[in-house]
Formats: C-alpha cells, sequence, structure tokens
C-alpha cells in the first residue's frame, strides 16, 4: 500500500490530508494493525495559556493546540470505530527493563506523571482506566511461548519516579498524557496493559519484543508504541519544522524512505539501519524515543505499511496490514 503524499513541513494547516488518510484507513477487526504513534510530551497537556513560558515555536509545534494534538483528538475515535478493540496493550519510550519485559497488571491503572519542572496544574492531571489480569497474562503467557522473559508487576510494585517527589507504579506519561487525548479522561469501557520496551535499545530485540504479541491482533486486541522521531532536548530546534536544522530534515527524510520500501524484509533492514544515518544523533542522542518503532514493526511484521500522520517528526504509521 503506497504512502500518502508528504504534508508541507509546517504540519499547521494539514488536518485535511491527515485526516483524509485516516478515514482511509482500512478497517480490519479480525486482524488489527499495529501502531507506531507519536506520543508527544507533556506540552500536550500544558493550558493554552502557559505554552508561551515554553518557548516559541516548540510550545506552538508540540502543544494541544498544534499539529499532533489535533490529531491525538480525531485517532483514538478512529481507532475505536474502526477495530472495536476488546483491549489496548501499549509499549511507550518510558519504560525500560533489562531482557525481561513487565506487563501491568493493576485493577485500576494509576498515572506515573514522571516528568519535572512543569506547572502544577501537571501534576494534577486525571485519566481514569482499567486494567484486565486476563490480558496481561496472556501477554505474559505469548513472550514466553516466543522464548521471551516476562512476569506480571501490580501496584505494589514501583516502576520508575515521579514527580510529585515519590517512586510509584502506573501508566507513564507517553501513555496517558496522549491517551487523555485519543480517549477523554476517562476511558473504562475497554482495559489498557502496558508493556516494557528493550533496555539494550536495540532494533532486533525491540523488534522481538513486538513480534512477541502479533498474535494479539487477531485476538481483538489494540497494539500501540508510542515514541518521536525527533527528540532531541539537548538541540530542541530538532521538535520542530520551522526550526529544524537540514540535517535533522534530511533524517525525517530517510524516516519515510525507509517505511515506504514495497518489500518487507528489505523495508526491515532500511528501518533497522536507521541509526546509522548520519543525522540520527541530532535527533536521538539516546535511542528511547526511536526504538518504539521497531516494537510496532515487529508486531505487524510482513504486511503493508500505512502512513496516516506525516508531519515532520510526529508520524504514526500502521504496520500489518
Amino acid at each position: 500500500m503506497s504512502s500518502p503524499a508528504q504534508s508541507s513541513t509546517t504540519g499547521s494547516q494539514q488536518q485535511p490530508e491527515w485526516l483524509k488518510n485516516l478515514k482511509s484507513l482500512p478497517a480490519t477487526p479480525d486482524k488489527i494493525p499495529a501502531f507506531f504513534f507519536a506520543h508527544g510530551s507533556p506540552m500536550l497537556a500544558v493550558p493554552k495559556n502557559m505554552t508561551s513560558a515554553f518557548g516559541g515555536p516548540f510550545a506552538d509545534y508540540m502543544g494541544r493546540s498544534g499539529p499532533l494534538g489535533q490529531f491525538l483528538q480525531e485517532f483514538g475515535p478512529a481507532l475505536l470505530e474502526k477495530y472495536k478493540p476488546k483491549g489496548i496493550v501499549v509499549f511507550s519510550a518510558h519504560w525500560e527493563t533489562h531482557r525481561e519485559r513487565l506487563v501491568t497488571d493493576y485493577a485500576e491503572n494509576p498515572l506515573l506523571m514522571d516528568y519535572y519542572g512543569f506547572p502544577p496544574e501537571l501534576y494534577q492531571l486525571k485519566f481514569k482506566s482499567l486494567g484486565d489480569s486476563t490480558l496481561a497474562q496472556r501477554v505474559v503467557d505469548l513472550y514466553k511461548e516466543a522464548g521471551l522473559e516476562a512476569r506480571l508487576t501490580n501496584e505494589k510494585e514501583a516502576r520508575g519516579d515521579d514527580g510529585r517527589g515519590f517512586p510509584g507504579p502506573g501508566l507513564d506519561h507517553g501513555v496517558f498524557v496522549p491517551f487523555r487525548i485519543m480517549f477523554g479522561e476517562e476511558f473504562t469501557s475497554i482495559p489498557i496493559v502496558q508493556v516494557s520496551i528493550d533496555s539494550s535499545l536495540d532494533p532486533e530485540r525491540n523488534w522481538q519484543a513486538g513480534k512477541a504479541v502479533a498474535k494479539l491482533r487477531e485476538e481483538g486486541i489494540l497494539v500501540l508504541s508510542g515514541g518521536l522521531t525527533a527528540h532531541n532536548l539537548r538541540d530542541r530546534s530538532s521538535f520542530s519544522p520551522v526550526t529544524a536544522k537540514p540535517l535533522h530534515k534530511e533524517f525525517d527524510s530517510a524516516i519515510h524512505k525507509a517505511i515506504d520500501t514495497a518489500d518487507a524484509d528489505k523495508r526491515k533492514e532500511a528501518l533497522v539501519n536507521l541509526p546509522n544515518h548520519p543525522g540520527f544523533r541530532s535527533m536521538h542522542p539516546r535511542e528511547d524515543h526511536f526504538v518504539p518503532l521497531y516494537v510496532a514493526a515487529g508486531a505487524g511484521e510482513g504486511g503493508k505499511v500505512f502512513t496516516i500522520m506525516n508531519d515532520y517528526g510526529i508520524p504514526t504509521f500502521a504496520f500489518g496490514l
């Protein structure tokens, strides 16, 4: 399946283009695609009257009223309508574990506000959702069937540091911040289970982490993997097409070229080789926000890929069509 035409680099006036792409995404509830999506940052939750304090083009592009915020608001309802999932299994750039995959087994999902230096309002965010022990155990079983280590984690086990000053469990901000926009502040109709990515940040290991749960797609489960293709906090010019340097844009183009490779084996080779691109480190001093792309690609291995949102640094891809 061919990729949609590229949008302009600003992305600010391209809602009709990505909305058209979203509407044309095939509805295949018997085999749901696996999605890599741009999960954004806490900027998505910063009130509009405060965004100026965070700096110009970065805040405008990554904030709630920017192209990503607008897209996520339509993306969530479209997923529910097209696929009617029984549950969601989500991976995030913000949860890494060494070799062993951890899988949340929460009754009601707590929130891990794993960010610092933001206004008090951002530590009062709400997102009510439920977990599911049966789904969580199914994920663990699939990893074990694939010869990979995995176990459950519950509310009593801290998984990270909270910006409110304590360690805790919960869905991290790479999940609940975009999900609040996608599904609303109260979303209890279907369960959500989060799985950690591999802290090696190795493309192949994280590809296998996605491939191991591919069967879920035929069991009515929506597999989402969130990250960003532009994430350099040392150089915030990398986040926005308005300020991005030529090398940043060259790497962004290389991602789409790899995604658009028709042959599945050659596509995988191109994707796995992206960290060797001269522009990679200018966008990713560390690979954590990029490797969720490999998780989604692994979960949708072998099928076609459809580009839904293709604005600079914040794409969404459907794998396994």
